[in-house]
């Protein structure tokens, strides 16, 4: 199967992968700069600087342009499918290049105009679709398709984080469901070769910068082992509210208005709270850093997870990893500072690191996973790891235990993608 002209297609899928994703990258950062008027910095300060009534605006054009866009784009590609999750594990049917490209460059658009999303859904789908395309030039067998199909997928989601070990165990652990020598061989090489691509446009160096190396605290390690089974609840309870608007996603004419209606509630609420536009990743890099009260935390952590599922709901295509991360990063951090008002000597940001393994862990049903992310997209966290480790492991054997869904198979069942 790992024949010579197989690693050529990984290498060649791992750099059209790296482009591909530099290329809807830079199309997202030059529609947030335009929507809301910055020239540099991250988007949350573009947000923040930006006139409340320029925030209201750009979200509900997202929501009236994306309505029309989605209606026509799926009217017209019928029976095409662009779901890499769905194409990978039920093995039939192929991803569709005209339906992902245009999906994936729609998905771009409406989350730089501060659509409650995730940015890597887009470049992770046009990895999938460039290994199908390269491994359909290679004549290559389903089987070695569909694994290309797969390193191309991990890869997307590596490069545009920086995270090719992350992206690696991705593709493992969650795409193909076998960390085997076979299987891990090729996509550590895919990601690492996506990523190193795409340091032609985007940053070589941690995603959530100058992040402390928060020493082990007891107090963290025993919040860690109480939360757990709560956070693990209170993820089964969103992936269930998940599973149930994709099965109710808009069909018909009411796919013109619902991204309308449902990015509403973010622009009023992005009034108060600018935080909230975008994937969320601005929000958690301030928690980690030591930022926030117990009350601001608080209500983030239930306004972000409300707000992206009725974005995805609308019937938006985005990414719910750095959201849901996110909300684990505010979560924990309003939790620990409340914790710590009962046991001090854990450092917020601490606390933060914890949450957010957990939610990943928890919400994507792979907590080892969970924690290489929450490694390498932080360069930081070996200090806490323990505490991270019960964090990613308690949730995700709750969720297993209520119902086993995670953030990638509660929106399978909808099928109403391929309508």
């Amino acid at each position: 199967m790992l024949t010579v002209r197989f690693w050529v297609a990984v290498i060649a899928t791992g750099v059209a992968t790296g482009l591909l994703a530099v290329a809807l990258m830079a199309l997202l950062f030059r529609v947030e700069h335009a929507a809301f008027g910055y020239a540099s910095g991250d988007l949350e300060s573009g947000v923040t600087q930006a006139s409340a009534a320029r925030r209201v605006a750009s979200v509900l054009v997202a929501g009236a342009l994306a309505g029309p866009a989605w209606y026509l784009l799926r009217r017209f590609t019928r029976g095409e499918r662009s779901d890499l999750d769905d194409v990978l594990w039920s093995g039939e049917g192929r991803l569709s290049a005209r339906r992902s490209a245009v999906s994936s460059v729609l998905s771009e658009v409406v989350i730089g105009m501060g659509a409650s999303l995730g940015r890597e859904s887009a470049p992770k789908l046009m990895g999938g679709v460039s290994g199908q395309t390269i491994g359909h030039w290679f004549r290559f067998t389903p089987e070695q398709t569909r694994l290309l199909v797969a390193c191309g997928g991990g890869a997307g989601l590596a490069c545009v984080y920086n995270v090719p070990l992350g992206g690696a165990i991705f593709t493992a652990e969650i795409l193909v469901g076998s960390m085997t020598l076979t299987t891990m061989l090729p996509a550590l090489l895919c990601c690492g070769v996506a990523t190193v691509t795409g340091w032609i446009y985007l940053p070589h160096t941690a995603t959530y910068l100058a992040v402390p190396n928060y020493p082990f605290a007891a107090p963290v390690l025993v919040w860690s082992i109480v939360f757990g089974p709560v956070i693990g609840l209170a993820i089964a309870g969103y992936l269930r509210l998940i599973g149930v608007i994709s099965f109710h996603r808009p069909t018909g004419w009411r796919m013109i208005v619902a991204p309308l209606i449902g990015f509403a509630p973010l622009a009023l609420a992005g009034i108060w709270y600018p935080q909230l536009f975008g994937n969320g990743k601005d929000m958690a890099h301030d928690v980690f850093l030591g930022g926030g009260t117990i009350a601001l935390l608080l209500v983030l952590g239930v306004l972000k997870p409300v707000l992206t599922a009725l974005c995805l709901g609308s019937g938006a295509s985005g990414g719910l990893f750095t959201p849901v991360m996110s909300t684990g990063a505010v979560l924990g951090g309003g939790l620990g500072l409340a914790w710590s008002h009962l046991w001090p000597g854990g450092a917020l940001g601490a606390y933060a690191l914890v949450g957010a393994a957990a939610t990943i862990g928890g919400a994507m049903q792979a907590p080892v996973t969970g924690l290489a992310l929450a490694v390498e997209l932080t360069h930081s966290g070996f200090g806490v790891m323990s505490a991270c480790i019960v964090a990613a492991v308690l949730p995700a054997g709750v969720v297993r235990w209520v119902d086993g869904y995670s953030i990638y198979t509660a929106r399978l069942p909808a099928a109403v993608e391929h309508k």
